[in-house]
């Protein structure tokens, strides 16, 4: 990807916790300030009601905008709730299942932190993108940060669509891009008072 002409598309990631009084709309500016290619709802919650709900909230937003919506891990939500596939965390254990479980359209994404070798296993069973991360520094999880070489080589050597992801900033994101299909942006810019400006500010960086 390394034509200028070929930028890196947003894939969008929901905060674990948020107000669905007041986020929808927090989104749905996001959605009108930029192109997004996904959106990822990604509830840190068990409560199977509120997480149904949310789904339901973000599917009018995304819908409108012709914006796909995956959920993180619930398979079953997908159909349940009219999404649009599933985004696993557990990189290529589950992949097979999902990908016999949903129709044949649905989108199956799944993180593999930082292992080639999940990833490459993950495309082979038919993932739709493989998503690695994180790729800056954070204190969260083992603390380690993915190798800029391995989107380098990814994108060299694999045709399956990646994704970066985790504690971006313009500069990380300046140096990826050339690299990556979609970069994974979350907490980066929901922790702004303005998220959508935020968002303007790292697709500016893109290219």
């Amino acid at each position: 990807m390394s034509d200028t002409d070929d930028l890196p598309q947003v894939y969008l990631i929901t905060p674990p916790e948020f107000e669905l009084s007041t986020f929808p709309d927090r989104l749905a500016a996001c959605l009108d300030a930029v192109p997004v290619a996904c959106v990822r709802l990604g509830l840190a919650s068990r409560d199977e009601d509120k997480i149904g709900r949310a789904a339901d909230a973000l599917r009018v937003i995304t819908q409108e905008r012709d914006v796909a919506l995956v959920i993180e891990t619930h398979l079953k939500f997908v159909e349940r709730h009219g999404l649009d596939g599933v985004h696993l965390t557990d990189a290529a254990r589950s992949v097979k299942k999902a990908r016999k479980d949903l129709c044949e359209d649905a989108i199956v994404g799944t993180f593999c932190a930082g292992s080639r070798h999940d990833g490459m296993t993950a495309g082979e069973l038919g993932a739709d993108y493989i998503s690695f991360g994180p790729v800056g520094q954070t204190g969260l999880g083992t603390g380690s940060a993915v190798e800029p070489e391995l989107f380098e080589w990814w994108s060299q050597m694999i045709e399956v669509p990646v994704v970066a992801e985790g504690a971006l900033d313009a500069g990380l994101i300046r140096a990826l891009a050339p690299y990556t299909d979609f970069f994974g942006i979350g907490d980066e810019i929901w922790k702004a008072d303005n998220a959508a400006a935020a968002l303007k500010a790292l697709v500016a960086a893109m290219g």
